[in-house]
Order: structure tokens, then sequence, then C-alpha cells
């Protein structure tokens, strides 16, 4: 056997250069595109069709499935895009992970690539080194798709001659004589081989070369594709795992979908992978079972057609995967309420006045959301075991996240109300929203702040007295009570709004602040308490009095609407 430890190292490290070109040329054009994908995922989302054009468009764009699935789950947990909607996109980016494999077999095993890629650098060298960003990117894109073709190169040639160490496959031939079985086995390592490797397009250039090289016949190989659509539901669901119960469904969604897809095709298996051959040898082309050169054109004739068919087998029932995804991942009873979107997803409505009213009702929905936001931060403060710390402490960082993703979205539409022919008033009311809402988004960044300084106390192991904690508790309550005023100043009508309370709790809040500090001070020049305990209690409450001016921003907005 000529085939030594040093030359599967090589083999490993072609799938890694592969690999790292795959991923620097798909988060180069993420970066180029990224907020164009964001817009069209969250826009071109109305119904079942555009969604799955959405995902198809989106995958082609930045070369992979799994980068729009977790975009997808990110956007679903964000609340930025319905189940509905995500299952569509989700179908769409199946069918365009199969470009993949027609660069490859196209371009990889056709056009030698490889002996450009060195000239490709060369000429990507001055972008990459350019101070203009997105040149930098495009620079990373082209040495990217460079070192993904090179990769591919080195990857036929690390492979090992079974002509001349036929005993390396001698495991292999003992399991593609057994018929079916052999067609369940292979896709279990297609299914296997992307799991570990995190990537389908790695784990298709890896069959393409085992099937170019004589390892693997074309049935095989086309078992093996499958198996790919079923690993790469992996990484939707590992993202999807810390997210809320909506994320958790779609990830899931997208697992159920290419189950059911395989299943299907295992069915009626052999007849259409015999109807690929004759469809490549009536073009002029040569047996994918006569010749291992023919079979990449025949597997990704194979992939295309596969997830085309079954995008438009399952399109129809998209609100019957709902339904049962709902029935298999229910919401918990000690679930909180979904943080998300509810009033604008659905596009301008007919008149300004009646868009702004949408707004302002998700407005309302943001406040309440801050405000409940707050009460995490009171639970978190008195603390209990690390695993319950933890959950608490990883609900505020998302909703914090989410609260900037539901700034922008609400900032986004205002921006188009504008554009619409609005009153005078109308446009002093969508000056106020978005005040508000730049105001209830700083009030997150605040609530985020204070569980940080929080989980730095629990870190660092300090411990308030009783009556450091009883300080720190009445200015909660102070803020608690603010947050109660403003929450109800939004949901009142213009009449009824009591700017008079919120303007007596802030005042109070800010004296309780210059107290507490004056009393700081003191406590620490007289050894009351360490100085690194000190320090958290004036950041404790000196955020909470920061949080409180936000608070205050938002019903003087309300109550400067009111006046004008």
């Amino acid at each position: 056997m000529n085939y030594s430890f040093i030359d599967f190292l090589t083999l490993v490290g072609s799938l890694g250069l592969f690999l790292f070109g795959m991923k620097m040329m798909s988060e180069a054009l993420q970066r180029v595109a990224g907020s164009r994908m964001r817009n069209i995922l969250s826009a071109m989302t109305s119904n079942r069709f555009l969604a799955v054009f959405t995902g198809f468009l989106v995958t082609v764009i930045i070369q992979s499935s799994s980068a729009t699935t977790v975009m997808v789950v990110s956007f679903v947990n964000a609340g930025l895009i319905s189940l509905v909607q995500s299952i569509g996109v989700i179908m769409g980016a199946n069918i365009g992970t199969t470009i993949t494999g027609w660069i490859i077999s196209l371009l990889g095993f056709k056009v030698s690539i490889s002996a450009y890629a060195l000239p490709l650098i060369g000429v990507s060298l001055p972008l990459i080194f350019s101070k203009n960003t997105k040149r930098r990117t495009w620079g990373e894109f082209i040495v990217g798709f460079a070192l993904l073709f090179m990769g591919l190169e080195a990857l036929k040639g690390s492979v090992p001659n079974i002509k001349e160490s036929p005993e390396i496959l001698a495991f292999l031939q003992n399991y593609t004589d057994l018929g079916f079985g052999s067609i369940l086995i292979f896709l279990g390592i297609g299914t296997l081989l992307t799991i570990i490797i995190q990537s389908s397009s790695a784990t298709m250039a890896l069959t393409f070369v085992m099937c170019n090289q004589g390892w693997i016949p074309f049935e095989l190989a086309a078992a093996m594709i499958m198996g790919e659509n079923i690993g790469t539901t992996v990484t939707a669901n590992i993202a999807a795992s810390i997210g809320n119960t909506s994320a958790k469904r779609s990830a899931f969604v997208h697992f159920m979908f290419n189950i059911l897809g395989v299943i299907w095709m295992l069915i009626v298996f052999t007849p259409f992978v015999d109807q690929i051959d004759q469809i490549v040898t009536k073009h002029g082309g040569v047996s994918p079972s006569m010749n291992p050169a023919a079979i990449p054109i025949a597997l990704s004739i194979f992939h295309t057609s596969f997830n085309v068919m079954n995008v438009l087998i399952f399109v129809w029932f998209i609100p019957l995967f709902k339904t049962l995804v709902e029935k298999i991942i229910p919401l918990k009873e000690d679930d909180d309420e979904e943080f998300s979107l509810q009033y604008i997803t659905t596009g301008l409505l007919s008149t300004p006045d009646l868009s702004l009213f949408q707004a302002r009702k998700e407005v309302q929905l943001f406040a309440k959301h801050t405000k409940k936001m707050f009460g995490f931060i009171q639970k978190l403060i008195k603390g209990g075991n690390d695993a319950k710390f933890s959950k608490l402490f990883a609900k505020i960082e998302k909703y914090e996240r989410i609260s900037d993703e539901v700034e922008v979205e609400i900032a986004n539409y205002l921006s188009m109300v504008n554009q619409s022919k609005l009153s005078d008033t109308g446009r002093r009311q969508a000056r106020t929203i978005m005040k508000q809402v730049s105001d209830l988004e700083s009030i997150a960044d605040s609530n985020f702040n204070l569980a940080r300084t929080i989980k730095r106390m629990r870190e660092r192991k300090v411990k308030f007295s009783p009556e450091v904690m009883k300080k720190l508790e009445l200015m909660f309550n102070l803020v608690e009570e603010s947050l109660s005023i403003m929450f109800d100043n939004l949901n009142e009508e213009s009449d009824n709004i009591n700017f008079g309370k919120a303007m007596e709790i802030e005042t109070e809040i800010n004296t309780y602040r210059n107290q507490l500090k004056i009393e700081h001070l003191d406590n620490l020049k007289n050894g009351v308490y360490k100085y690194d305990t000190g320090i958290i209690f004036n950041d404790l409450f000196s955020e909470c009095e920061k949080l409180a001016d936000y608070v205050i921003n938002v019903s003087e907005a309300l109550d400067e609407i009111h006046n004008s």
C-alpha cells in the first residue's frame, strides 16, 4: 500500500483549503450584499412562491444554503418574518444550493480553474490592501473563489489511486452490492459527512471527487447527495437551539421537509436514477453508469431535479407543515410571549394615517417588552442557581438584540411612510414615533448594561449588605413605576397623557440618584464597603437613572406632539 498517513493529511488539508475558500467567498459576498439580503428576506416573503424565489435568490448570491437558513432562523427568532414565510424561504434555499454543484461540475471538472488561481489572487492583492471596505471585500471574494478551486484540484490529486492501492477501498466494496441496503448506507454516509464537515458544498465536492476517481458508482453517489440534504439541516437546528420556540420550529421544518423529500425519493429512487442516466445519454453525453467522468454532470442534474420536484410537491403543504410543527414543538407553559413585530410586517396600508396608526401600535408593543426586560433585571439581581441565572441573562441578551432589529424595522417603515403624502401633523407624528423608537432601544441597551453589571457582580462574588440591597430595590421600584407610567401614556389617547406624573417620578429618581452618590462617596471614605462593591453599586444606580432619562424622553415626545 503506497497511501501513507501524510497522504491522508494532505487529503484533509485539501478539504480544509476548499472549505476555507468557500467560507471566505461566502462571507465576502454576505458583507457586500448583507444588508440587501436582509431587506430581501424580510420584504419579499408576502406569499409562499415569492418566499421560495427569495430563498433561491439569496442562496445563489451568497453561495451557502446554511447561511440562508441560519439567517432565516435568526429573523424568525427576532420576529421579523413569520414561521410560514420562513418555510418558503427554506424551500427556495434548497434549490439555490444546487448551483454550487453545477459550478463544481462545469468548472471544477471541465476547466482547470486552479491554473488561474494564483493569477486571480495576484489581481485581488491590491483590492485586499485597499482602504475602501467594499473593494477589500471584493478582493476577499476573489481570493476565496481561487482558494476554493485550488482546494478542489488538490482534493482530486490527494485521494488514493484505487488502481495502485485497491485495498484502501476494500471496506467500501463490501457495501456497494447490497442492493437497496447500499443506498441506505451511502445515504447515511452523506448525512454523517455533512454533519461532521458542516458544509453540504464541501461534502458534495468530496462526493464528486470520489465518483471521478471511480470509488463509487453513480447511484450510490446520488444516495450520498440525498444524505447531504439531511445533514445540512443540522446547522440551522444548532443555531435555533438557543432561540425561541418559533426559531426552533423554523429549523425543524427544514429538517422535516428534507426528510420527507428523501423518503419519497427512496420509493422511486431506481427508476428516477435510470431516468437521469437516459437524459444524459439522450443529449449526446456518456452514461454515468459507464464512465465515472460523466457522473458530476449527472449528479448535478439529479440534485437540481430532486430539489425542484421536492419544492413543487411540498410548497402546497406549507400551512400543513406549520400545523404539524406547532404540534411537535408546542409552546411550553413557562415560555414568555414572543417578542416580535406584529403590526407592520405587511407593508404600508392604504392611507398614511393608517400606516402611522400601525407604527404607534408597534411602539406600544416595543414599550411593553422593554418594561418586561426590566422585570427580568429585578429577577436577575436576586440570584439563584447558575443555570437559572444563565438562562435569564441569555433572555435579556436576546431581547436587547431583538430591540436593535425592531428599531431598524420600524425606522425603515417610517421612512417609507414619510415618502407618502403626509400632512404636517402626520410628519410631526412620524418624527415623534421615530424618536420614541430610538429611546425605547436605548432603554433596552440600559437594561442589558444593568444585566452585564449584575453578571460581573456575580463573577466577582460581590455581595451587597441588606441595607445596600434595600436602597437598590427602592431605585428599581422607582424606575419600574416610571416605565409603567410611560407604557400607560403610550396606550392612552392624547388628551389623557399624564405627563405631570411622569415628570414627578423622573425628578424623584434624579434626587434619589444624587443622594445615593453622596452616600456612596461617604461609604467609600469610611470603609463601609469594599471598593469593588461600591463601584458595582454605583454602576447600577447610575444606569437606572440613565434608563429613566430615556423613559421620560418617550413621554416628553408624546407631550410635545399633544401641545403642537
